[in-house]
C-alpha cells in the first residue's frame, strides 16, 4: 500500500511521462472531434492541472495539525 501511495505521489509531482501525455494526447484529440472545436482539449488539460493542483494543496494540507487560530503560532 506505501509503495502505491508513494508511486502516486511521484507520478503527481513530477512530470507528465510519455504514457500521461498519450492519453491526454488522445482524449484531448477526441474531445476536438466530437465537438469540432479547439478550444475544448486546451480546456481539459487546465482541468486536470487544477485537480492535480487541489489534490496536492488538500494531500499537503491533510498533514498540518489543526489549530486554534493564530494565537497558537
Amino acid at each position: 500500500m506505501i509503495t502505491w501511495i508513494a508511486a502516486s505521489f511521484l507520478c503527481l509531482l513530477g512530470p507528465w511521462g510519455p504514457e500521461a501525455r498519450a492519453l491526454f494526447k488522445e482524449l484531448s484529440k477526441r474531445v476536438i472531434e466530437s465537438t469540432g472545436d479547439p478550444r475544448p482539449g486546451s480546456y481539459l488539460g487546465q482541468r486536470i492541472s487544477l485537480a492535480i493542483q487541489r489534490g496536492n494543496a488538500a494531500s499537503i494540507l491533510g498533514t498540518v495539525p489543526r489549530c486554534g487560530g493564530f494565537e497558537d503560532v
